[in-house]
C-alpha cells in the first residue's frame, strides 16, 4: 500500500524522521493564514499569487518557492492509498489544512485515497504545548496509534464550505458560517481557529486588528525590542501559530505609522 504523509512544517519533519513509519513524506511549507487567497486552489493562478507574495513579502525568490512549495505539491500527482494529514490546533496549521483538504477534493476522487487527521492541541506532560515540531519520534508514533482519525466525506464538504467563506476575509460571512455551524465532524479544532481569523479581521476606532492592537499594548507596556515583543506575543497568542516572519509583517505595518519605534 502506498502512503504519504503531510507535514505541516519543517520543524514537524525533524522529528518524523525518527518514528520508522511507512510512506512518502511532503512538507507543507506554506503560509495560507496570510497573503492573497482564492477558492480554486487548484488553479494556476493561485500559486502564481502567493509565490509572487511570498518572494516579496518574506525577501525570498520564484525559484525557491517552486523548490520548497510547488515541487512538494507536485506529489500529490501521484496515486496513493492512503495520506495522513499532520497538522495541528493554531489559525496558523488550520488555514493550511482547510487548503490541503480543498487542493485533494478539487483535485481527486473522494473514494481514494484514503485520508486520516493526525492534529492534536495537547500533549501528556506537556503544559505548554505548542505543536509537534516540540516532539520527537516516539512521542509523534504515540499522536499516531491513539488520536489518528480518518476524514469522513462530511469532513471534505464541511473544509471546502469553510474554506470557501475564509478565503473571502468577510467577517460578516465568517461570523455567519460560525453561527450557523453546529456539527464540526472531526475538525473538531477548527472553530477556535476560525473564532481567531474572525478577531484578526475586526479593525477597531484606531484602525488596528487585533494582532496590531495586541503588539501596540505589549511594546507599551514596557517592551521595547524586536526578541522581547516576539517573545511576549507568541506566548500569549499561541492560537495564531506565528512564526518571527508573520509577526513582523504586522509590526513592520505599525512601526511605519510611528506606532511602535523598536530600540
Amino acid at each position: 500500500m502506498s502512503i504519504l504523509h503531510i507535514l505541516n512544517g519543517d520543524s514537524t519533519a525533524l522529528g518524523f524522521e525518527e518514528t520508522g513509519l511507512e510512506g512518502d513524506v511532503l512538507v507543507w511549507r506554506e503560509v495560507l493564514s496570510e497573503g492573497p487567497l482564492a477558492e480554486n486552489i487548484t488553479s494556476a493562478s493561485f500559486w502564481k499569487k502567493r509565490s509572487e507574495w511570498i518572494s516579496e513579502t518574506f525577501n525570498d525568490t520564484p525559484e525557491n518557492y517552486q523548490q520548497n512549495v510547488l515541487d512538494q505539491l507536485a506529489k500529490l500527482d501521484d496515486l496513493y492509498d492512503e495520506i495522513n494529514l499532520w497538522f495541528e490546533f493554531d489559525l496558523h496549521c488550520q488555514a493550511n489544512l482547510l487548503g490541503i483538504i480543498t487542493y485533494l477534493k478539487q483535485k481527486t476522487d473522494l473514494s481514494a485515497p484514503a485520508t486520516y487527521l493526525i492534529c492534536p492541541n495537547d500533549y501528556p506532560g506537556k503544559d505548554d504545548f505548542r505543536g509537534m515540531g516540540e516532539l520527537d519520534g516516539e512521542e509523534l508514533v504515540y499522536l499516531y496509534d491513539t488520536i489518528r482519525v480518518q476524514l469522513s466525506e462530511i469532513d471534505f464538504v464541511l473544509a471546502a464550505e469553510a474554506w470557501a467563506v475564509y478565503t473571502t476575509r468577510n467577517a460578516e460571512r465568517l461570523q455567519s458560517f460560525l453561527n450557523n455551524t453546529t456539527f464540526w465532524g472531526s475538525l473538531h479544532l477548527l472553530k477556535p481557529a476560525l473564532s481567531a481569523q474572525l478577531q484578526k479581521l475586526a479593525v477597531n476606532d484606531k484602525g488596528l486588528n487585533y494582532i496590531e492592537q495586541r503588539l501596540v499594548d505589549i511594546y507599551n507596556y514596557g517592551y521595547k525590542t524586536w526578541p522581547e515583543i516576539l517573545s511576549v506575543f507568541l506566548e500569549k497568542e499561541k492560537i495564531y501559530g506565528m512564526g518571527d516572519m508573520e509577526v513582523n509583517i504586522y509590526l513592520q505595518k505599525l512601526i511605519r505609522k510611528e506606532l511602535v519605534v523598536l530600540n
